[in-house]
């Protein structure tokens, strides 16, 4: 059989296995019944240990020349996700004013979410602005950011409230 017909039979399949599953009612869209069972969970955090940003202090991004890895022993547990310090005094600062020490947009890249789409900011590639930390997927995306700045930062504030509605959980 030509791979022409070959393709045009497996998406026919799929097709008939997709119509049958929507038929007998396996694939619905959640009601709203169903949402409000949902949580909001904005910070990206590390699958493995629960802790945001990695696992970096992010009272460390502002102190330090370069961010410092947090450990467990200095733990504090804010908006829902754990986040790790280096040193006491470090969480004592953040848990005075841990708005002003957490990344942006939780973590997300901020040109992502400047384009309209969440991608998981890296905490090694980070640029303090204004007093604010800001995280990036990719090292070309915060050059971007460098060269654009306040542009960037209208279009990451323009989109971020609807983009948050697309991080709840339950």
């Amino acid at each position: 059989m030509r791979q022409f017909g070959k393709q045009t039979l497996t998406i026919r399949g799929l097709w008939g296995i997709f119509s049958l599953l929507l038929s007998l009612g396996f694939l619905v869209a959640p009601t709203a019944a169903n949402t409000e069972r949902f949580i909001l969970d904005i910070y990206v955090t590390n699958p493995l240990s629960g802790s945001a940003i990695e696992g970096m202090d992010p009272v460390s991004y502002f102190t330090e020349q370069d961010p410092l890895a947090g450990t467990p022993k200095y733990e504090y547990e804010w908006e829902g996700v754990s986040w790790f310090f280096a040193n006491e005094a470090n969480k004592r600062v953040f848990m005075s004013s841990p708005e002003s020490y957490a990344p942006q947009f939780g973590g997300y890249g901020l040109a992502g979410v400047a384009r309209g789409y969440l991608s998981k900011g890296n905490p090694r590639i980070y640029v303090i602005h204004n007093q604010r930390l800001y995280l990036f997927y990719s090292p070309g995306n915060r050059e971007a950011f460098l060269v654009e700045k306040a542009a960037m930062l209208n279009y990451a504030l323009q989109n971020w409230d609807g983009l948050k509605v697309r991080l709840a959980r339950r």
